[in-house]
């Protein structure tokens, strides 16, 4: 939080959490587990619902995996339209685009059997896949080229199905009619063009050299060996407004959102068909990890894994940066995996850091910023492994009491305070970037604290005052003074209970 001016927190509002991504290579694995504070999950627990409750998002659910672990787990707002039944972390969400990553693991295993080759013309595989011919010359269209986006193929296609008041997507046997009747962009490994016709094949070879059906094939070959129990392969209507959270559209100017009707993606399976948890998500990171760490074949080979996650296209842009089914981008040294997910009433994104093992899955019912949120996870988890280890500091038990939400009105809505690090940190809400908006305050006498620069130098003092009962009501800060509101929720809400996947 920066209290100084109001300005600065404006800024902190319009800046985007996370910058484009790009990437060239994976640096190597840590061999020593990176632990998490559990002041800094509280921390994320405290900014998600607050991200809930200001953007008004129906229904959010999070976790973070560490290593082998899921560390946190939480679900806010509600998932059916009355706005009753609580968003828990086995909440299930369409995961639109991530179902690429399935698609692409079941493409992968036909690789490793040597049923498919990469390079291969796409139509050496689906003969019925030809589009119509460019003017210019063009290399192949691959498998390789599809996984990557780098075919030249058309984003989607040639049908509004990303568009209401329906969402009808086409059947297979409009994918198959309609290709031929498109033409690509441009010639294949020029650009990067994001396509979901090019997954959708990847989808459809699948299919068709295992012998089966797409669907039965992952759930038989990806998503049962990996005990994902909580994914589907299409949305289970049986559990629509129950467990599947309804979907919701953009607010208007007034500020209202409307339920949007489930849709059935039929012959875009492959690309953006799958449905599933934050908690399940966890598990699909865990896997890598694990895959990653133990160098053991499971569902795939960990060296085909990594050639999944290694970067296999860079547009000319030197942005945009892909791997096979895997997005992978830089921020900062840190290199990143993942993928993001779109689809209409519901946002979602997988992030993974593999070098420091550590996974974080934000899902939402409703069109707000699943990438954004993520990176600042990210960001928060940074800020507090980079917080000073030395200097006064007071156990959590005593800083508990200083603990909750306070007014900043009118320049802030609410000032969040919580234990950091043998101190505390304040935290302006809402706050697209509340690492980087974090104040960090250390003990300096009774109900005293000194914030600290960014260089770790002293700064003000910040003083909370106590009723006759002795409870924390407020704190004062630059002789402005800000009352408490309410008490955080409880240490431990966000700390994954011991309870196996709903079936």
């Amino acid at each position: 939080m920066k209290l100084r001016t109001a300005a600065a927190a404006l800024t902190i509002l319009a800046q985007a959490a996370w910058p484009g991504p790009a990437a060239w290579a994976r640096e190597p694995a840590e061999t020593a587990k990176t632990s998490l504070p559990a002041d800094a999950l509280r921390v994320v627990d405290v900014w998600l619902e607050s991200e809930r409750a200001f953007h008004r998002i129906p229904a959010m659910s999070a976790t973070i995996t560490q290593g082998d672990d899921m560390v946190f787990a939480a679900g806010y707002g509600t998932v059916d339209a009355a706005r009753k039944t609580p968003a828990t972390s086995q909440t299930l969400y369409s995961i639109c685009s991530i179902s690429k990553l399935f698609t692409s693991v079941a493409l992968m295993q036909q690789w490793e059997a040597g049923k498919v080759r990469l390079d291969e013309p796409l139509t050496s595989y689906l003969p019925w896949a030809k589009l119509k011919p460019l003017d210019e010359d063009s290399v192949p269209i691959t498998l390789r080229g599809a996984l990557t986006h780098s075919a030249g193929l058309p984003r989607d296609f040639d049908k509004p199905y990303w568009s209401g008041p329906d969402f009808t997507f086409p059947t297979e046997e409009e994918v198959k009619t309609g290709l031929a009747k498109q033409q690509p962009l441009w010639p294949a490994s020029r650009y990067f063009q994001y396509s979901n016709v090019g997954l959708t094949l990847v989808g459809d070879t699948v299919a068709a050299v295992s012998g089966q059906p797409y669907a039965d094939y992952v759930k038989a070959n990806v998503l049962a060996p990996l005990g994902l129990k909580d994914t589907y392969v299409g949305l289970p209507m049986a559990l629509y407004g129950q467990r599947l959270a309804v979907g919701w559209g953009s607010p208007d100017r007034q500020g209202q959102i409307k339920p949007l009707p489930p849709f059935d993606t039929r012959g875009v399976l492959p690309a953006a068909g799958l449905v599933s948890s934050a908690e399940d998500l966890s598990r699909f990171a865990r896997w890598q990890f694990r895959l990653l760490r133990t160098g053991k074949t499971e569902v795939l080979k960990a060296s085909t894994l990594r050639e999944m996650q290694r970067v296999q296209f860079l547009d000319p842009n030197w942005k945009d940066s892909w791997g096979l089914g895997f997005h992978v981008w830089k921020k900062g040294e840190a290199t990143y995996v993942g993928h993001d997910g779109a689809c209409p009433g519901y946002k979602t994104n997988l992030s993974l850091r593999p070098a420091t093992e550590t996974a974080v899955v934000v899902m939402m019912a409703g069109m707000g910023d699943a990438w954004g949120h993520s990176g600042a996870i990210f960001d928060l988890l940074d800020r507090r492994k980079a917080a000073p280890t030395s200097g006064p500091s007071l156990p959590d038990a005593e800083l508990e009491a200083y603990s909750g939400v306070y007014s900043g009105q009118p320049w802030i809505s609410e000032i969040a305070v919580a234990p950091w690090s043998g101190g505390l940190a304040l935290m302006s809400l809402p706050s697209a970037n509340p690492a980087e908006g974090l104040d960090i305050l250390r003990p300096e006498g009774k109900d005293t604290f000194r914030r600290l620069r960014e260089d770790g130098s002293k700064a003000d003092l910040v003083r909370f005052e106590r009723d006759a009962s002795g409870k924390v009501t407020g704190f004062t800060e630059f002789s402005m003074p800000h009352p408490r509101l309410t008490a955080l929720p409880p240490a431990d809400h966000a700390k994954p209970k011991p309870v196996a996947p709903a079936t």
